[in-house]
């Protein structure tokens, strides 16, 4: 009885805002009639296009094309579209990071979506944060949603060489540094680096979290991978469209979708995908609204269980044009069934299974089958130990393997200016075998928990050919980044945790198939050096940034904000009466 009734309101939503009585109804017709709509347009269910476009945000270039592409699909399908902006997240633009602001991007899509009256909503996302934004604020409002995204960039190329953003990024700046590429070379680099719309084109964040819609059920097949210059990815915002339409009128919301075993599902997904380690912080933020916990050592079991199936950069050979040319996610899900609970809702009306039942691999070069992986079990692993007694993570896929148990000597960096001032002095005293440490970079140190867990190599050091080095953090790195790279170690230096202890010449042993983490100090000096040790000052005093370090949660909870644990589900629009 609750459940039909729950749709009921959820279908009238709409309906009701413009069959107001008296003042309230006559000017939400007549303010409508603005735009140029009728009554006729006012009768059928308002769906709402959430569009995160902006020219600050080079991956949602492409933004009004796909909004235009959703509104014929609602039409079609007899819904009333009206698009509606939220802040855009941009990867490049944004500083210090683009994570301090997911949880404002979060919030304000619950709340737009909450304040106004429509019946369903679409979602149009991509860049790195804006997907789990969405994710976030839609699972709050709980109102019938799907999600849409731009689509990764195709391939750059250049002298023979497939590039991708921003793997290459890393990799050729390197090269630069060592003096291996002149200026000229570094400059066709530049040209040849993003040549289309949108957003990266390796399994870097944006292309994890974007996937791993399809897994949670929340995104159409294929929304992982169609490229953004696909004519595909314009059909598919089209029948999103449609579907709403449906979907409100079934009143089927977020909360019947992402549940706990679509979470389990997305992370076999990550595992398998070699996935962005930023999903180990976004995932555990979205079960926090949707009300259970998502441990740690969960992403460690499901990884070991779990085989690396996908040869996409930087843990493999191949990029997402690619990936979605071999069969997409749709085929790697298909070979992951056996691991998947199939039997899951999704916003397609279908389950799991259903919607990957016909799904086939085209190239087994870039996904492997679960008989022949690429490895036995998935990219990610997580580390524990008096350095990290609340977990810390690293994507093993993407490392050296003879780093993967390490000893060496901690250079210790304690904090991103110390980091920029030292790394590359040639008075610097460090060896290959040395671990870089780098301290005050977390969700409060960074502040916002930047992506600066790659620390550099030293210029002197690239200079003799070293390209990886152990390197420990409590920040994150972008899901493009590669190498032996140990990160969201918590709790965090800037709240008193065993990292801010760490000091240049202590022993360090990293042990990865062990899961383990270890700074070899004895118990006397560290307690003597917590003794010694001062809270750095906030870096905001007042502002948003001031409610962020007053709420902001560490990262194994995900780093949302405290008060927004939990959802509040849409369910009347109390409208004044005048």
């Amino acid at each position: 009885m609750t459940e039909n009734r729950t749709e009921k309101v959820v279908e009238a939503r709409g309906r009701s805002f413009f069959n107001e009585p008296d003042a309230a109804g006559l000017m939400h017709r007549a303010f409508t009639r603005s735009l140029g709509f009728d009554r006729a347009d006012m009768n059928r269910p308002l769906i709402g296009i959430l569009n995160t476009y902006s020219e600050m945000n080079n991956c949602h270039a492409h933004f009004p094309e796909l909004v235009e592409a959703v509104k014929r699909g609602v039409w079609q399908a007899g819904g009333f579209p009206l698009e509606f902006p939220t802040i855009s997240l941009g990867e490049i633009y944004l500083t210090p990071t683009s994570m301090l602001w997911r949880n404002l991007a979060a919030m304000d899509t619950e709340e737009m979506i909450r304040g106004n009256p429509m019946d369903g909503v679409v979602v149009l996302c991509g860049c790195d944060k804006t997907t789990p934004a969405a994710l976030m604020g839609a699972a709050s409002a709980d109102l019938p949603a799907i999600l849409v995204s731009g689509g990764p960039m195709l391939n750059g190329h250049w002298r023979g060489q497939t590039l991708g953003a921003c793997t290459d990024c890393r990799r050729l700046t390197a090269e630069f540094r060592a003096g291996n590429l002149s200026e000229e070379e570094f400059g066709e680099v530049e040209e040849n680096l993003v040549r289309s719309r949108g957003h990266c084109m390796v399994m870097g964040t944006a292309s994890t979290m974007n996937s791993l819609t399809e897994a949670l059920g929340i995104a159409l097949p294929g929304n992982g991978a169609i490229p953004a210059a696909d004519s595909r990815r314009i059909l598919l915002a089209e029948k999103a469209g449609r579907r709403i339409v449906a979907m409100a009128a079934e009143g089927l919301r977020p909360s019947r979708v992402l549940t706990r075993k679509a979470m389990e599902n997305a992370i076999t997904l990550l595992c398998a995908l070699g996935g962005s380690t930023n999903a180990v912080v976004h995932l555990p933020a979205l079960a926090g609204r949707l009300g259970f916990d998502l441990p740690l050592d969960l992403f460690d079991s499901i990884s070991r269980r779990t085989p690396l199936l996908a040869n996409v950069r930087p843990a493999g050979s191949f990029q997402m044009e690619d990936f979605f040319y071999a069969g997409g996610v749709p085929a790697t899900m298909r070979q992951l069934l056996p691991l998947l609970h199939g039997g899951e809702p999704t916003v397609t009306g279908r389950t799991v299974s259903e919607n990957v039942a016909q799904s086939n691999i085209v190239d087994t070069e870039v996904i492997a089958s679960p008989d022949k992986p690429l490895k036995s079990e998935g990219g990610l692993a997580i580390l524990r130990g008096n350095l990290a007694p609340e977990g810390a993570v690293i994507k093993h896929a993407a490392a050296s393997p003879g780093l993967l148990q390490h000893r060496g000597r901690a250079i210790v960096f304690q904090g991103i200016s110390d980091l920029q001032e030292r790394i590359d002095d040639p008075a610097l005293d460090v060896n290959p075998d040395d671990i870089l440490v780098l301290q005050n970079a977390g969700p409060i140190g960074g502040p916002g928990m930047p992506e600066v867990g790659n620390l550099p190599i030293p210029k002197k050091l690239l200079k003799q050919g070293v390209r990886d080095m152990v390197r420990i953090s409590d920040a994150r790195m972008s899901g493009t980044a590669f190498g032996t790279i140990v990160l969201h170690v918590a709790p965090e230096s800037a709240v008193g945790g065993p990292l801010s202890l760490a000091r240049t010449g202590d022993v360090i042993e990293l042990d990865v198939p062990g899961r383990r983490l270890e700074l070899r100090v004895d118990q006397e000096e560290l307690n003597r050096r917590r003794g010694e040790w001062q809270r750095p000052q906030p870096a905001y005093r007042r502002g948003y940034g001031r409610l962020f370090l007053d709420h902001v949660l560490q990262a194994p909870e995900g780093m949302d904000f405290d008060f927004l644990l939990g959802r509040d589900p849409v369910e009347t629009m109390a409208q004044p009466k005048f």
